[in-house]
């Protein structure tokens, strides 16, 4: 294999691809990229066996073939040299010559043979879904799902496509995130079409959509895998097994007390109380009477703290504690802008919060648990 390619398209496909290459791993060629020479280009692919990236790149194709190159130390080492193009030699015993301008490097490679097969996109059955509306749901969502490894059917959030609309789901047993927009058009959608995908997947699918300029991505799955295709890019990750909770069981239905307040304030408020809070628990005091909300903490540690926000209420006077990092992981999702209004029942009961002045096509709600304080 010999190749000619420039710096700049190099680095950028790697730097879409090395995020899902192992830093440790017992199995050395999951730390390469493979790198394959065709007629039109390379490929360059990713894998740790849970998940792969494969990207093409424009390059000057001398001599096909394929190889492995050590990612990380590759990475590191097409960052440091100047623009121009690079060229990249296959050698002997699996050595990879790199040269760019006055710079010679050589790398120790590994077979191509023991590198992993990766899943092909399968070309029937595919969704477009666009690409702004499926940011806007994982970053209002990703938040929320379960960091433990053994609720693993809560370590994903859950996509619903519709014939009309889109939502995403995630819940770690304390809170519960939805988003839904409406206003789609998937037509080869029946009913509905759930699909667990494991936060792993959607980090690196946020970071792609992040990074490309394609309106709409290419969404099919099999029966142990799911496929993003965004414009030159295909993820594929394992599918999570199991059965996601029915969360349309814990959404409240007669949350009738409620109180509107500016975003902003309110962050404000409990960051400031929550200094003050059990470390532990994190655990903040919200108290709601006549036109006023007062947020408190105490612990016999650090202090105590209330600050009040002026607010229009005319319902019973409420007191429900809640895990004041749960509350700021919401308002930081939504921008700490507009306002936000907050939704009670009684002081046992789940509260929901929502963007007050939320679009039309966008419904976002979270339901949080309150705590004993």
């Amino acid at each position: 294999m010999e190749i000619s390619v420039s710096r700049q398209d190099l680095l950028r496909e790697l730097t879409a691809t090395q995020s899902v290459v192992e830093r440790k791993t017992t199995i050395p060629i999951l730390s390469n990229f493979l790198f394959e020479a065709g007629d039109d280009g390379i490929t360059i692919t990713a894998t740790d066996l849970d998940q792969s990236i494969r990207t093409t790149c424009a390059a000057k194709v001398k001599k096909p073939g394929s190889c492995t190159i050590p990612a990380r130390k590759l990475y590191d080492y097409i960052k440091l040299l100047p623009e121009g193009d690079i060229s990249i030699k296959l050698l002997d015993n699996h050595w990879v010559q790199i040269r760019s301008g006055r710079s010679n490097t050589k790398m120790v490679g590994m077979a191509r043979a023991n590198f992993p097969q990766v899943p092909e996109f399968p070309e029937a059955s595919i969704t477009r879904i666009p690409v702004a509306s499926l940011k806007s749901l994982i970053s209002k969502t990703i938040f929320a799902i379960s960091n433990e490894e053994s609720r693993y059917t809560l370590n994903g959030a859950l996509l619903i496509l519709k014939a009309e609309s889109i939502a995403m789901v995630a819940t770690d047993g304390h809170r519960l995130a939805h988003i839904e927009k409406s206003g789609e058009d998937f037509p080869g959608i029946g009913p509905e079409k759930k699909t667990l995908i494991p936060r792993k997947a959607l980090s690196e699918l946020q970071s792609l959509l992040s990074n490309t300029d394609a309106e709409a991505l290419d969404f099919a799955d099999d029966d142990h895998t799911l496929y993003f295709r965004i414009g030159a890019r295909v993820l594929t990750s394992r599918k999570l097994t199991g059965q996601f909770p029915n969360y349309e069981a814990v959404l409240p239905r007669d949350n009738n007390k409620f109180v509107v307040v500016r975003s902003e304030d309110l962050s404000g408020s409990i960051q400031r109380v929550a200094q003050f809070a059990d470390e532990r628990s994190g655990a903040i005091r919200i108290r709601i009477e006549q036109n006023e909300l007062k947020i408190s903490s105490s612990s016999t540690e650090t202090g105590e703290s209330e600050d009040t926000i002026d607010s229009p209420y005319t319902f019973d006077p409420i007191v429900v504690g809640f895990n004041s990092a749960y509350l700021l992981d919401f308002l930081k999702a939504i921008g700490n802008t507009g306002e936000v209004r907050l939704e009670f029942k009684d002081s046992q009961s789940a509260g929901q919060m929502r963007p007050e002045d939320g679009s039309e096509d966008y419904k976002y709600r979270y339901i949080i648990m309150p705590m004993r304080i």
